[in-house]
């Protein structure tokens, strides 16, 4: 089974984002999702999380539909996602940043109600801390746990934001720019939790600039430009792809998609 991206479409008041996407994202396996400023990527992650509903097109995860369903509906149907601008609640301590997401996990429990109810029961609080605690001692913040969010690092906060995609135990996990500002050492860290998520079997896809991170830890590639989809593979094939290169550092012309000829060999390409 995997999350599958049927022919996507989003129109913007006439201005199309993303054209006639489609990619699959396999259970144990790593997907990057690369391309130029503005060519549709977090908008891809908008259309998957249920923040935008697309024009065309839909998302099926292990067969499931999710288009029309509200974000908490996609999030409760096992799709987590981090944000390229850190999205914490910076006056509660790290391990309430994590335990949150067991208490909006709770069956009919808006986020608003999750956050105002900081007293649970005890069985809840436990269960809740412990799945917490193991979050946190698997990004390595275990010490922090008692510490405001607001007093880490960028590098902490961004492994405090995975560590709650973690404590969602959701199948399919969506990072928007993980290593984005961070030092070496975070980076790294950062490559082997996603290679350890993706093994435990979890659905990985990443936006991500850094090409040197994306190809030492994707098993595929999915690149866009234009709201395109210009290629797609392994990380030696599309980065080495003309299109992809041109994309990045080339004059950047006008690109009209088009859906693959059916006999094409050529069918990871979309324009």
């Amino acid at each position: 089974m995997a999350l599958e991206v049927l022919d996507l479409r989003k129109e913007f008041d006439g201005l199309v984002a993303v054209d006639q996407v489609s990619f699959r994202v396999e259970h144990g396996k790593v997907t990057a999702l690369i391309g130029p400023n503005g060519s549709g990527k977090t908008t891809i992650f908008h259309l998957i999380t249920g923040l935008v509903v697309p024009t065309r097109g839909d998302v099926v995860l292990d067969g499931r539909s999710l288009r029309g369903l509200a974000p908490f509906q996609v999030f409760r149907q096992g799709v987590a996602r981090t944000f390229q601008n850190i999205r914490l609640f910076r006056d509660m301590s790290v391990m309430e940043n994590v335990m949150l997401v067991h208490r909006y996990a709770g069956g009919g429990e808006t986020l608003a109600a999750a956050i105002a109810r900081r007293r649970l029961t005890k069985k809840e609080d436990e269960t809740a801390r412990a799945a917490a605690l193991s979050s946190l001692k698997m990004v390595g913040l275990e010490a922090k746990k008692d510490a405001l969010a607001g007093t880490l690092s960028h590098g902490q906060r961004k492994l405090l934001e995975l560590a709650r995609a973690v404590a969602a135990d959701a199948q399919v996990l969506l990072l928007d720019e993980p290593t984005a500002g961070v030092f070496p050492d975070t980076r790294e860290k950062i490559h082997q939790l996603v290679r350890q998520l993706a093994s435990a079997g979890r659905m990985i896809l990443f936006i991500e600039h850094d090409m040197r991170f994306v190809a030492s830890v994707a098993d595929q590639i999915i690149a866009l430009n234009h709201g395109c989809k210009i290629a797609e593979g392994a990380p030696d094939v599309v980065l080495a792809n003309e299109a992809v290169v041109a994309a990045f550092l080339g004059p950047q012309a006008h690109v009209q998609c088009r859906a693959p000829k059916p006999d094409s060999d050529a069918g990871d390409h979309g324009v």
